[in-house]
């Protein structure tokens, strides 16, 4: 059953059946014949049918909610039967808001250099993707904001606060610049489906500024181009902007009343026990944090 349930999830997700014959590695014929079964084993209907998918019935809906359930324990024991056969090996998959990619990069080098024998694969996406691609079972952990929305059942792991600054092409000659000054650069910004720059959007209106971005994007590097290019400036974590700051000329400003901060961390599904590779991660997190806090 567990194989046509990893069907019926992928079909739940693509809401196509030969999207989701595709994706799983099998005929759509196969698919379809796969969810016919489910549906006489359980004795409910599961999908509306017509001339192409048109969603789950209600009991659909419910076995979909089992279904991650009972995939997501099963591939657990997998890798936990695995770990005791070969140790700590295996692929890790890691959803990283944009504004932590460069300090996740630490978290992900060090545990690469712990367990060589595990394949990492790391993705760039929004904070409301991570938990939709862990509600999926599209990967094992994410990192990103822990205060700024829910959650849902998930562990979090701490690694750092968030603060800001404003990156420019000329250094504005002072050590420090208040939010309510910001109105007057031009200002180059993440997209709005971001949580960073919602979070950016907030702490300027808090200060009575309203911006309108001349460019929006939804990557750093686009953002640091357009200041390099002089004119523009942005507005980014310290983290995030420090792997920009080497060897460019660009000067960070850090931002002030209020001197605003966010925690970011890893994220990982609420449960018991946690796989090999998932708790060997979340212990490269506990070390890592505790090395920046020591660092300040």
């Amino acid at each position: 059953m567990i194989d046509k349930l990893e069907m019926f999830l992928a079909l739940a997700k693509t809401r196509h059946f030969g999207k989701a014959a595709e994706e799983i590695g099998v005929t759509q014929p196969t698919l379809s014949a796969a969810i016919k079964q489910l549906e006489e084993q359980l004795g409910v209907m599961l999908v509306w049918r017509g001339s192409r998918f048109r969603g789950l019935t209600p009991e659909g809906q419910r076995v979909q909610e089992w279904a991650r359930k009972i995939v997501a324990d099963a591939r657990s024991m997998k890798e936990e039967m695995r770990f005791a056969r070969q140790g700590l090996t295996g692929n890790l998959r890691l959803a990283v808001i944009p504004t932590a990619l460069s300090a996740s990069s630490q978290l992900t080098a060090g545990f690469a250099r712990s367990h060589p024998n595990v394949r990492l694969s790391i993705l760039s996406r929004s904070s409301a993707q991570i938990l939709e691609m862990m509600e999926n079972l599209e990967i094992d952990a994410g990192v990103s904001y822990l205060d700024d929305e829910p959650l849902g059942r998930v562990v979090t792991e701490p690694l750092y606060a968030e603060k800001y600054v404003l990156v420019t092409s000329e250094d504005p000659g002072r050590n420090t610049i208040r939010w309510a000054e910001l109105g007057a650069f031009a200002l180059c910004l993440l997209t709005p489906d971001m949580l960073n720059r919602r979070i950016i959007n907030l702490h300027l209106n808090e200060a009575g500024v309203s911006v309108q971005p001349g460019i929006e994007a939804n990557t750093i590097t686009v953002l640091i181009s357009h200041v390099m290019g002089g004119g523009w400036a942005t507005i980014l974590p310290v983290k995030a902007a420090e792997i920009y700051l080497r060897g460019t000329g660009l000067s960070a400003t850090p931002i002030i009343e209020p001197d605003a901060s966010h925690r970011v961390g890893l994220i990982a599904p609420l449960r018991e026990p946690n796989t090999p590779v998932l708790e060997a991660l979340l212990q490269e997190a506990k070390s890592l944090a505790r090395r920046w806090a020591r660092e300040g």
